[in-house]
């Protein structure tokens, strides 16, 4: 399984990294013409499948846990693109944001405050002003930070190491202010029906090489992460219908859930809160590998966390997922209602 297509990965990997850490810019995932005819096809799946257009993401700002009354919340920010901010569903409580705050509070037994600073269609190159804006406050600095980005990155052209320049510097910028960070890596564009072969296997590679390069550059930003894959897991191949929302692009409330569940374990980790230890357990396929091998297995291999260890080594992890809570209607988000379409639609 970690043969000599893992090693070539890994090395694939390491370049883009590479030159993102030493200024490089000329390493493509796939030549130009493929990812303009793959960009042209999926926006034809997005137009085609269905007829459906998917709702702009609500807010999902607030506080959230609030059996565990006001006092001393953890605070999480959350930044990336349309699967960070929640497209695809309708009501606050459906998005990711809200999903992991209902988890952390569940198991914290503290109520978590949100700041959910994603938005939909943004690329690496808008960390930089997500951060600046989360940040901001100084009267609310996030513990924890959730970043999901990459599709944007490879659908619009956006050179490799140019993607994972932006993704470290926003790693770096959250961590010095004191944040654990969790990256969710670029989600398998593979997944997208209807986009045919040759392109499907295209968009499976191009994805696969951002997220293996992403992990490096992050875990060696001393964040950790999940990889997103086919988002999270065999339910999506399998029930598509289900899984992704009405434009048959962006993952429905569903596949949010999905995605949430396997993300939990690692945002409980990295804040101390998750019973079971860092100890390697076999028996899961888990294993310390150099960072850039740890990062290729990990891409192909959806709900992988990577975290990191001595360097150059890291350690390849699959935490046993665990069911997001529902909130009842007395502890819910206060800040979790629909918001007006006129407000939404300025976060675009």
């Amino acid at each position: 399984m970690r043969g000599g297509g893992s090693v070539s990965r890994a090395r694939v990997a390491r370049r883009i990294a590479a030159g993102a850490a030493y200024g490089g810019g000329g390493i493509g995932l796939v030549g130009v013409a493929a990812v303009g005819l793959l960009l042209a096809e999926v926006q034809l799946a997005k137009r085609s499948v269905g007829g459906g257009i998917a709702p702009l993401p609500p807010r999902g700002d607030g506080l959230y846990g609030l059996a565990f009354g006001r006092e001393d919340p953890l605070s999480l920010g959350v930044l990336g693109d349309s699967t960070a901010a929640g497209q695809g569903v309708r009501r606050a409580g459906q998005t990711p944001a809200a999903l992991l705050a209902s988890g952390l509070a569940a198991v914290a037994e503290r109520p978590v405050d949100v700041c959910n600073v994603a938005l939909a269609g943004a690329r690496s190159d808008d960390l930089e002003r997500q951060v600046t804006q989360l940040l901001s406050d100084t009267s609310r600095m996030p513990d924890i930070c959730v970043i999901m980005i990459g599709a944007n990155d490879v659908t619009h052209r956006m050179p490799p190491t140019e993607s994972v320049r932006h993704l470290a510097g926003a790693v770096r910028r959250l961590r010095t202010a004191g944040a654990e960070v969790v990256v969710g890596t670029c989600p398998d564009l593979g997944t997208i029906e209807p986009v045919y072969q040759p392109l499907r296997w295209l968009a499976r590679r191009a994805s696969r090489q951002l997220a293996a390069a992403q992990t490096i550059v992050a875990v060696e930003q001393g964040a950790r992460t999940v990889s997103l894959g086919d988002l999270l897991g065999p339910e999506f191949a399998e029930n598509p219908r289900e899984m992704f929302s009405m434009d048959n692009y962006h993952p429905s409330a569903e596949g949010y859930a999905t995605a949430a569940m396997a993300m939990l374990p690692t945002l409980c980790a990295a804040l101390g809160l998750w019973p079971e230890t860092d100890r390697l357990d076999a028996d899961r396929d888990e294993d310390m590998l150099p960072v850039a091998k740890a990062a290729a297995t990990a891409a192909k291999e959806a709900g992988t966390e990577v975290t990191g260890a001595r360097a150059p080594w890291a350690l390849l992890k699959h935490r046993r997922r665990r069911r997001i809570p529902a909130e009842s209607p007395a502890s819910a988000a206060h800040g979790a209602a629909e918001e007006p379409s006129s407000s939404r639609a300025t976060r675009r």
